[in-house]
């Protein structure tokens, strides 16, 4: 096994290698003391160049690990949740509905959506009554008997109003007592503090869309949410673009109460952005430090949560994330599905590459890997929306 101080590797290598060379099993931690300075590179427009998946291509896992594909042929598959009877649900985003998964068959459980992402089921436990979905503009909710393929009612909605263009990705999660609903939204802009309001946030309402108001705040691109048992929401962040190659790290973290997270003038800490130059010094004292750190520009979206009486031994409680692929990178980076390793609850900064493949020896990209979700078997799961698949990955050693 490998373990790669990300930032110790740039500065001796003078880059990270590229999104191909990934190996199942390297672990990765970021030191947020140590970050380089802007702009020491220029920021990079390198586009994923996606090609069609080629003849065989598959995923690398670790050992003891199989990955099958499951499904192919969907419009942007992105967001899996598995419902308390086992059945998975799947925002296929590009088609405007929401998918029942149920062994290898997709059942059409609502359509007519503008841009589905976030999917949670309420009340928590064995048998909710709803499916609420976050499309961009709002949150829905369809009456929902465990079971069903078909949502049994027409949408209701719950949140309305919620600010359109930029990230246009909504989550959707709820406390484990069912009486907090949390939604993120993202910001309209890369970095801009104008016309910001309302976004770049975690929004707190009660289940019938009542008494919004802000979690946390200054989180640029809060994509994906989970809860974890013992209540702590955790936030899957796309951090800000153009101030170079390694700079700033994405993250993954535990969203704390009434915490600031920076955006936009400042990052990972006290770090000032240089485009907001003497903005708001009375802040930097109360920026909070995000959890994990992840290698820029490596776009976290989706996260889960293995449970606890999972099958895979090991891996209970820790957390797998999809990281959706850079961009704004000369080195391709991102690109699979990493896992975070919690010791008691708590995270230990690092993180370890699980899933990789989906970038040939030739850096072409095939598959931008985006949910990720826990079957009831105690495999995961996994969509990737450059190709439109889903993949199954299970442990075939004990």
């Amino acid at each position: 096994m490998r373990y790669n101080v990300l930032l110790l590797a740039l500065a001796l290598c003078g880059g990270a290698g590229e999104a191909s060379m990934d190996t199942p099993g390297e672990r990765h931690r970021i030191d947020s003391g140590a970050l380089p300075k802007p702009f020491e590179t220029r920021s990079a427009a390198r586009s994923p160049g996606v090609v069609p998946r080629p003849p065989g291509a598959t995923l690398k896992v670790p050992a003891g690990f199989e990955a099958t594909l499951l499904l192919s042929g969907l419009e942007q598959p992105r967001t899996l949740r598995t419902a308390p009877n086992g059945d998975v649900f799947l925002a296929e985003t590009g088609a405007g509905q929401v998918r029942v998964l149920r062994g290898n068959q997709a059942s059409v459980f609502a359509a007519g959506l503008s841009a589905p992402f976030g999917i949670a089921f309420w009340p928590p436990g064995p048998a909710p009554r709803f499916v609420y979905v976050a499309e961009t503009e709002r949150v829905v909710r369809y009456p929902y008997t465990p079971g069903e393929l078909r949502a049994s009612g027409p949408a209701q909605v719950v949140v309305d109003g919620i600010p359109s263009g930029g990230h246009s990705t909504r989550d959707v999660a709820f406390s484990p007592d069912g009486r907090r609903m949390f939604v993120s939204v993202g910001s309209a802009s890369n970095v801009s503090d104008q016309g910001e309001e309302g976004r770049a946030e975690v929004r707190e309402y009660d289940p019938e869309g009542h008494g919004g108001r802000p979690f946390a705040t200054g989180i640029r691109n809060c994509v994906g949410l989970a809860m974890q048992p013992n209540g702590a929401l955790w936030c899957a962040v796309n951090e800000r673009d153009g101030l170079g190659d390694d700079l700033p790290p994405d993250y993954v973290t535990r969203v704390q109460p009434a915490a600031f997270y920076g955006w936009p003038w400042y990052y990972i800490g006290a770090h000032p952005d240089p485009r907001h130059p003497g903005k708001h010094p009375e802040l930097a004292a109360h920026v909070t430090l995000p959890d994990v750190l992840i290698q820029p520009h490596s776009a976290p979206l989706s996260l889960t949560v293995y449970p606890a009486d999972g099958a895979w031994a090991g891996y209970r409680g820790d957390l797998f994330v999809a990281l959706h692929g850079s961009w704004n990178r000369s080195a391709v980076t991102g690109y699979k599905v990493v896992r975070i390793r919690l010791r008691d609850g708590v995270p230990t900064g690092e993180y370890e590459d699980f899933a990789t493949g989906f970038v040939t020896a030739q850096n072409k990209v095939w598959g931008r890997p985006v949910g990720v979700t826990v079957a009831q078997d105690g495999s995961l799961l996994v969509s990737e929306d450059a190709n439109g698949t889903v993949w199954r990955i299970a442990r075939t050693v004990p």
